[in-house]
């Protein structure tokens, strides 16, 4: 009976060391924080249930990525696609400007860097992995057919052979690099003008400054001095509404109408999708201090804010990256809310 019990646990542990990549790999093939832990829930129950029928004939960790991947097939089989707001329609002139929101499940959703980016070693691989979970590549991904999707992760994030994926996926080598090659052609159609591209790991003393007074400029709501951090293509969106908005007059007009609310807000760091991003919480009228109303994911390119993208469904985004449900008003203490 002691042995058993010592193997469930060692079981346990070798299933919980591959948590964090796994949720990545899912992540990036879902799309969706939460679907990415329910598929990675969902595979360490049957990689436990199934264990006794694991032969060793490859590792523990191929094994997983086996199981992971065809749980994520089977919840991409209804073929929804998450996107930007962008990826719907054209932007909406500010004089149009209406707040239709839509399902939680058409937005590619935001995810703490902690729980998709496993710790590594090698600097060029910790800047590949912060690079395919950037939000303008996880958009590309969501328009691949699942399986192209999965053999381009597999293959170019996650540097697994061709011959690896191959017996992953039950196929061959020559489906492998034809679905590779057809994978490449969509991502290279959808190249954009490197909206993210020029994010340094870690943060240039440049692109830190610009922080600073991104920072300033928010809390202090002086729309001059965000003007002039803004690109004159800079975009800016808020699901689950699907209106966004580009060019620093419509934004900052937006910021001073339908936005004005957010004038007063504090913003904390965390670090979203491989990107610098703030939790802001505004002004609560009604009991005193701050409360959350949004996760920002910022874009950075030649020194200026190119996107910055406002997630406002706090009541999921706020515990799921750990922050405060409240703020006090008169300290920098934070304290948990209910």
């Amino acid at each position: 009976m002691g042995d058993s019990t010592a193997t469930t646990t060692d079981l346990d542990v070798a299933l919980e060391k591959h948590r964090t990549e796994l949720t990545g790999y899912c992540y990036r093939m879902l799309g969706s924080s939460f679907e990415a832990e329910d598929a990675v829930q969902d595979t360490m129950v049957r990689a436990w249930r199934s264990y006794d029928r694991f032969e060793g004939r490859s590792s523990l960790r191929s094994w997983l990525y086996r199981i992971a991947t065809n749980v994520c097939l089977d919840m991409l089989s209804a073929g929804n696609k998450r996107a930007r707001p962008m990826d719907l329609s054209g932007p909406t002139p500010l004089a149009r400007a209406a707040l239709s929101p839509r399902p939680d499940h058409t937005w590619l959703e935001p995810m703490p860097d902690a729980r998709v980016l496993p710790t590594v070693e090698d600097p060029a691989e910790a800047a590949v992995a912060k690079e395919s979970v950037r939000l303008a590549f996880m958009a590309a991904l969501q328009q691949l057919p699942p399986k192209q999707r999965a053999v381009l992760i597999l293959r170019e994030v996650l540097a697994w052979r061709a011959s690896e994926v191959a017996e992953l996926l039950d196929t061959t080598v020559a489906s492998v690099n034809s679905a590779l090659q057809r994978a490449r052609a969509t991502l290279s159609e959808r190249k954009e003008s490197g909206a993210d591209a020029a994010v340094s790991d870690p943060l240039d003393e440049e692109q830190r400054k610009l922080l600073d007074r991104y920072v300033a400029a928010f809390e202090g709501y002086d729309m001059t001095a965000l003007t002039a951090l803004l690109h004159e293509d800079a975009v800016m969106t808020m699901p689950p509404f699907d209106l966004w908005l580009t060019g620093h007059d419509d934004i900052t007009g937006f910021m001073t109408t339908l936005g004005s609310a957010c004038e007063g807000s504090r913003l904390l760091p965390v670090q979203v999708n491989g990107l610098p991003g703030f939790a802001q919480y505004k002004p609560d009228p009604e009991k005193g201090g701050f409360v959350p109303w949004a996760v920002q994911v910022l874009e950075i390119s030649d020194g200026r804010l190119t996107g910055f993208h406002f997630y406002l469904d706090t009541q999921r985004w706020f515990p799921l990256f750990g922050l405060p449900l409240h703020l006090d008003g008169d300290s920098d203490e934070v304290e948990q809310g209910a």
